[in-house]
């Protein structure tokens, strides 16, 4: 991306700028702009990823064949099975 800045004019729900101003206040942010800059970039490198998935998908299931939906519920639980429970102090890990 270029470093060179344009001025534009946006209309953004009121909760979002507050959570904006307040990062400029406690110093997280250099300026709104800055904060809706960084989201913006997030936002680009997010939407390359899903892209880059995607793509990886598409690969995948042409060579074979689409994932079903049993297949991926028969994944989940496996993930669940092997997944690693970390107690917060919030909430101790179940057994």
């Amino acid at each position: 991306m270029s470093n060179a800045k344009k001025r534009v004019t946006l209309t953004l729900d009121a909760a979002l700028v507050e959570v904006g101003n307040r990062a400029v206040a406690t110093g997280t942010a250099r300026s709104l702009s800055a904060w809706v800059n960084d989201a913006l970039t997030s936002k680009v490198a997010h939407d390359r990823r899903l892209s880059a998935l995607d793509a990886v998908l598409a690969d995948y299931e042409s060579e074979h064949g689409a994932i079903t939906e049993e297949e991926m519920e028969a994944q989940a639980r496996s993930d669940r099975g092997s997944a690693i429970r970390v107690a917060s102090k919030d909430r101790p890990a179940s057994a």
